[in-house]
């Protein structure tokens, strides 16, 4: 889902950078002053050793790498830890929705263009619907069966439940009125006009006759209720009239449900010839006015609309599954017949219709979201794709990395040479996917020097352009080894189908590990060269899908070093067959070195620190929940080594907390793109040693996931990343700041002027052309 910023915001233009053996921190007192301009709290600390102690400060400026912003950084070195709080971490499933109520904001934002406000909204609502189908589910289903534990953050389960109902009320509440009091009134102002039935013309109406008559009418289901039939079932996020009748021989009312076909539009345009005067009905408007034409004979005293939400989580037991794809497709069946988890009703219901739909769906009031109509905002998404320039994000078209652009020619380079020159450090959606990595898989399958393809696929798209270059390689002979991650969380369906297709293909297709799902991000290439056997690799943030390329910002690494290309070999291998303790050389991997290697990092630089050595950790990642890789940062943060954390979504972590995380700021940025990739920082003496990859800092990815971190090695691309980094955490860069309290607040500017926005920043100042050629 992407959460976006303004690229109406004007970037700020790039100083010149000292060289890095030069470059220091800016002045305490310079700091304070600009943290006093953006109203946060100052971030210098200052902590009185105990009697007998040492105390420890930083290394001369000049031999930390980057330009940061001051912090005055006075810690001690205590002989044993102290105990850390209890109540140091932020919950993570009220952290999740403060990440959504970031996403509200930005539909709030009068400075973004405004279809990109209303997919917002429709963001927002797509995010919710699927934390009640997980998170909220999944803490019932252990309630239910007294599985449930006192979360990390101390909030017992029934505890956390009741909070989650209240702060998820509340931002229902606010993200209908947004629409209605906000963003509907600037659409209609704009011309485009979500309307009811009776506001249509004539002429309208008669068009809407028509197409209700052939596409509608044939496909809908109206289900009566009464002693012969019993309340049917609602399946889950699918939209329902309730319609109360009357027979006009008895007398007596009755209850019948009309589901919304899921597949019409759910908003339907009625003016398609006027490309700046949009009209759009609810579907739901069309249905309820030809509702005597489903139950002819029959009064139509009124009709509701609701929506259900229900648990559509997977459980699938491995170890008693013969056949994993099977057991999943019968898993799949299940997910349709989940308990209810949430009822939203529109606030014109009536009260017995209110009381029969809790009482047979088994709902309690607390689960009852009362809204104005249009309920499921996600249609909203029909609207925000209008053809409308003046109305979007300017358009961009992501270039050709700068190394795989050497000339200028409508062929395309040959990635192979290029990774020979050197390694390729990737960045989406800046980077284009198409002419990077897509075409490395699609030479690597046409190549007859290529002897053999391993590839890792989480999601991909319908029409995934890496599947046919599979299936296209397996066809010439290649062996072709793809390891399908299956059970990737509502690609479950797609990625059935296509393990099928690549089977038949002749595709070796491996489901990796059992207990595990397979997340990380690689790709393996196998080559016949003069000089013998050469691997090509890649190791990647995010999925190999071409289209949410260009909507996720992720990292990937293109390489042919001889360790890294050892490594993924290993790991190959490993997901394939039988190597339990294999070891890594440049790479990390989950679950069983990644979080004590990360631990281990962290530890370094804490010691580095003690030393007087240059130390600073920072972190970019979707989530912060893992407890062990939190305290060992809350560690360094008590040792005195910055901690600079940017993170898009969930964080457990307390900042600003003295005596424990003075030392940590934590950043959210959200903003056209998604924020999705991963980077950690450790600053090691000045040598900083920096990985890229697969895994966020949560349990699912350090202990039930196969993820992958690589090192980078190229200077040049820790000049990049510490760019990147070090703009994200700049006080003139739009982002929210959390506080130790768990609040979110938005920064971003001074006097008056607008703040930076970094992926605006990135088009503008992204390279397109490979200026100097430089050898290995």
């Amino acid at each position: 889902m992407p959460g976006m910023t303004s690229s109406a915001t004007t970037p700020a233009s790039s100083a010149p950078r000292r060289p890095r053996a030069t470059r220091a921190r800016t002045s305490a007192t310079a700091a304070a002053g600009a943290t006093a301009a953006n109203g946060s709290a100052s971030p210098t600390v200052s902590a009185l050793p105990p009697a007998g102690e040492p105390t420890v400060t930083t290394a001369p400026a000049a031999a930390v790498t980057g330009t940061v912003e001051a912090r005055t950084l006075v810690a001690v070195a205590p002989a044993e830890p102290e105990p850390l709080p209890t109540e140091r971490f932020l919950d993570r499933e009220l952290s999740w929705l403060a990440f959504n109520t970031r996403v509200l904001e930005l539909s709030r934002d009068e400075s973004l263009p405004l279809l990109e406000r209303a997919r917002f909204l429709a963001i927002f609502a797509s995010n919710l619907d699927e934390f009640f189908m997980v998170r909220v589910a999944g803490l019932k289903r252990r309630i239910a069966t007294g599985l449930a534990v006192t979360a990390a953050s101390g909030l017992e389960p029934r505890d956390l439940l009741e909070a989650i109902g209240e702060r998820a009320h509340e931002m229902m509440a606010a993200h209908a009125a947004i629409y209605t009091d906000d963003v509907a009134p600037a659409l209609r102002e704009a011309g485009i006009t979500l309307v009811h039935w009776q506001a249509l013309s004539v002429s309208e109406q008669e068009r809407l006759h028509t197409f209700f008559r052939e596409q509608v009418f044939p496909v809908l289901t109206p289900l009566a209720v009464d002693p012969a039939h019993p309340f049917p079932y609602i399946s889950g996020l699918s939209l329902n009239l309730a319609v109360i009748l009357r027979n006009p021989v008895t007398d007596k009312e009755h209850f019948a449900r009309v589901k919304v076909p899921p597949l019409l539009p759910r908003f339907i345009r009625v003016d398609s010839d006027d490309l700046h005067h949009a009209r759009f009905v609810p579907i739901e408007d069309v249905i309820a006015f030809h509702l005597d034409q489903l139950f002819p004979g029959m009064e139509v005293m009124q009709h509701h609309t609701f929506r259900v939400t229900r648990n559509e989580d997977l459980e699938v037991e491995e170890d008693d599954a013969e056949n994993l794809l099977q057991a999943l497709e019968k898993e799949l069946l299940r997910r349709r017949f989940g308990p209810p988890v949430r009822l939203e009703l529109a606030d014109d219901v009536d009260d017995h219709v209110r009381d029969l739909l809790i009482r047979e769906l088994g709902v309690s009031e607390a689960e009852v979201y009362t809204l104005p109509e249009p309920l499921d905002l996600r249609g909203l998404n029909t609207i925000a794709d209008l053809d409308l320039p003046e109305l979007h994000y300017p358009k961009y078209l992501p270039k050709t990395h700068r190394h795989l652009n050497e000339v200028e020619t409508a062929k395309p380079s040959d990635v192979f040479a290029a990774i020979r020159a050197r390694d390729i450090l990737l960045h989406h959606p800046y980077d284009s996917f198409s002419t990077s990595v897509q075409t490395f898989l699609e030479q690597a399958a046409a190549d007859p020097r290529v002897l053999a393809i391993k590839q890792t696929l989480y999601r991909t798209s319908g029409d995934s352009p890496i599947v046919d270059a599979l299936i296209d390689a397996a066809d010439s002979g290649k062996q072709v080894l793809a390891l399908v991650e299956i059970k990737a969380r509502f690609d479950e369906q797609a990625n059935i189908t296509w393990a099928r297709k690549l089977e038949q293909a002749g595709v070796h297709v491996v489901y990796g590990i059992v207990g595990l799902k397979t997340h990380a991000k690689l790709s393996l290439v196998v080559r016949q060269e003069a000089e013998g056997l050469r691997r090509y690799c890649h190791v990647g943030t995010g999925n190999y899908n071409p289209k949410t390329a260009r909507l996720y910002e992720d990292l990937g690494l293109l390489t042919c070093d001889p360790q890294v290309g050892e490594d993924l070999t290993r790991l190959f291998n490993q997901l394939s067959g039988y190597a339990p303790k294999t070891a890594y050389r440049r790479l990390l991997v989950a679950p069983r070195s990644l979080r004590s290697g990360l631990v281990d990092r962290v530890n370094r630089e804490i010691a580095n620190h003690a030393e007087g050595q240059p130390a600073r950790i920072r972190l970019k990642m979707n989530s912060i929940v893992d407890e062990v890789l939190i305290d060992s940062l809350y560690r360094a943060s008590q040792a005195g080594v910055p901690v600079d954390v940017v993170v898009r979504g969930i964080c457990a972590i307390r900042p600003g907390v003295p005596g424990m995380s003075e030392n940590i700021r934590v950043r959210s940025i959200l903003g056209r793109y998604l924020e999705h990739s991963r980077v950690f920082w450790f600053e090691n003496k000045g040598e900083p040693v920096v990985y890229i990859g697969s895994s966020d800092m949560m349990h699912r990815n350090l202990d039930r996931r196969v993820e992958a971190l690589v090192r980078l090695s190229d200077p040049g691309h820790l000049e990049e990343l510490d760019q990147m980094l070090t703009l994200s955490m700049d006080p003139e860069t739009i982002s929210w700041h959390l506080g130790p309290d768990g609040r979110w607040v938005r920064h971003g500017g001074s006097d008056g002027e607008p703040g930076r926005d970094l992926q605006a920043h990135m088009i503008a100042t992204r390279p397109s052309r490979r200026i100097t050629t430089r050898r290995r």
